[in-house]
């Protein structure tokens, strides 16, 4: 068992931290707290431990899950604590009855905690009791914990995307069936957008056979309900639009409008939690996974992990990027002359992450090139 960085952690405090190595203690950041608790929330039920400050366990046990039966479990402990849970889904739930009742609560990063203390013996209790060793031990490798009008947003969004996708599927559907006669179509689907006006009339009128008729009724009736709430959805977003000062600056952003821009600020946050603009990628999943042995470093494809609607934000902004504006264009061109188009595309994917760190970090819109600073820039890369 290694320790390093850990200047509170006495030997007594040690033997209350099986199979956990710590490597590096900057994670942290609870103050220092008489009561220490750790929980493991789940769907139905929780489970807390309350650890003092030398890690005497001084209460534990199962709890349902309801804001009563929180405060009634910790109500000896309310005065000079803190508390841990995991981020998991719906995890906000649990922090916002903690909030009320404890004076600091933190959300560790659930990947980062098992790599720290993973254990053969896996249950509730432990991995409540691990969680409030690391909190007393101040080596809780802390998530971001957004504010409650931002995760609103982000919900509202997600929402949007959500109804998107699934008019996206139903149309897709439509477009099955529709392609069963092609001798009566084909023509006719060339013309216009099959869900346009003119489509829409072609798809209400069309002989089809009546099982196919059925089934295009009910979906073309299903497209127009999720019509409606992407409308309602649309309308709220964009009156927050107006309000939000970061979001008028990213939709400066060539690609970037203003779906894009509330999405990226909601997703952000505190753009000030970013040293610089790699960390920001890096959050994003826009770097390359990087394998170093024996001084032989190789980089291979973007890492897995990031922040999965970011990156599909940022790379979808690409391509109305590089067609509305020439300085972004130029820059995919140099791309594609050494690399294929997927790689292009997420390299440009980086570059607009980078301006929009920097128009968040310096609260500034986006200034767009004109020809004679263009040219300037070419000669200077040619150089």
């Amino acid at each position: 068992m290694t320790l390093q960085n850990a200047p509170n952690i006495n030997v007594e405090d040690k033997m209350d931290l099986p199979n956990i190595h710590f490597i590096n203690a900057n994670a942290g950041g609870a103050f220092m707290a008489k009561y220490n608790i750790g929980v493991d929330y789940h769907k139905k039920f929780s489970y807390l431990v309350v650890k003092e400050e030398k890690g005497r366990v001084l209460r534990s046990g199962q709890i349902t899950n309801s804001k009563k039966a929180v405060a009634d479990f910790l109500e000896p402990f309310k005065d000079d604590s803190a508390a841990v849970l995991e981020s998991c889904r719906n995890w906000c739930v649990m922090h916002d009855w903690l909030e009320e009742i404890v004076d600091d609560v933190i959300l560790a990063n659930p990947y980062k905690v098992k790599a720290i203390a993973e254990a053969k013996i896996k249950t509730d209790k432990i991995d409540a009791t691990v969680l409030a060793d690391l909190l007393r031990a101040d080596l809780v490798p802390q998530a971001y914990i957004a504010k409650r009008p931002v995760r609103d947003m982000r919900n509202l969004l997600r929402e949007r995307i959500y109804f998107v996708r699934l008019r996206t599927m139903t149309k897709n559907r439509i477009t099955t069936i529709f392609d069963r006669y092609p001798e009566e179509v084909r023509k006719e689907k060339a013309k216009t957008d099959l869900f346009g006006k003119k489509g829409r009339l072609q798809l209400e009128n069309i002989d089809l056979r009546p099982a196919d008729r059925a089934l295009i009724d009910r979906e073309l009736n299903f497209i127009d309900f999720i019509n409606v709430f992407i409308k309602e959805v649309e309308e709220v977003i964009s009156d927050n639009f107006k309000a939000s000062k970061n979001a008028r600056f990213l939709k400066t952003i060539p690609g970037i409008g203003e779906f894009f821009s509330m999405l990226i600020d909601a997703e952000v946050g505190d753009i000030n939690r970013f040293r610089n603009e790699k960390k920001f990628a890096a959050y994003i999943g826009l770097v390359p996974s990087t394998y170093s042995s024996g001084g032989n470093t190789v980089n291979g494809r973007i890492i897995k992990g990031g922040n999965k609607l970011l990156r599909w934000a940022f790379i979808e902004a690409v391509i109305p990027a590089i067609t509305h504006d020439e300085y972004m264009r130029w820059e995919y061109d140099k791309l594609r002359e050494r690399m294929n188009y997927n790689k292009a595309k997420t390299a440009m994917a980086r570059k607009l992450s980078s301006i929009a760190y920097k128009c968040l970090k310096e609260q500034r819109s986006y200034k767009k090139f004109n020809k004679i600073e263009l040219e300037y820039k070419k000669l200077g890369r040619a150089s």
